[in-house]
């Protein structure tokens, strides 16, 4: 079974980029650009790993991850909270996200960050 990445973005050409770089490492991938209602669309799509965008439409990036990581149902999820922002680190800590990306980033960078996210969560969970 392939793995599933869900995006949340506003930038269409950041989902667009990350779709088509993790669609072809053979990912699962689904993109929102809203917040709105993301605990509903995490629920729905069952990912293994989520991109978070730090200034997102709705609760915005930092209230969301905070809020999946409240879920008991999905708080395993791993997050990676990416910005421009030049404080991204802290911003993630602030977020309680597992993983943090820096834009712009390197499409390998992208790639190193999600396999390990699913990596990680996987063995935690003991199973793939």
């Amino acid at each position: 079974m392939k793995k599933r990445v869900l995006i949340f973005d506003d930038d269409f050409d950041i989902l667009q980029i990350c779709a088509i770089v993790l669609k072809k490492r053979g990912y699962e991938v689904s993109t929102q650009n809203s917040s709105v209602s993301a605990i509903e669309q995490i629920r729905s799509f069952q990912p293994d790993v989520i991109l978070m965008d730090n200034w997102i439409p709705g609760p915005g990036g930092i209230e969301t991850t905070r809020r999946i990581k409240s879920e008991t149902d999905i708080q395993h999820i791993p997050v990676i909270f990416f910005s421009a922002n030049s404080n991204v680190n802290q911003l993630a800590g602030e977020a309680r996200a597992d993983y943090f990306l820096q834009k712009p980033f390197d499409i390998i960078e992208l790639e190193q960050i999600v396999n390990n996210a699913i990596t990680h969560a996987v063995a935690a969970r003991g199973n793939g």
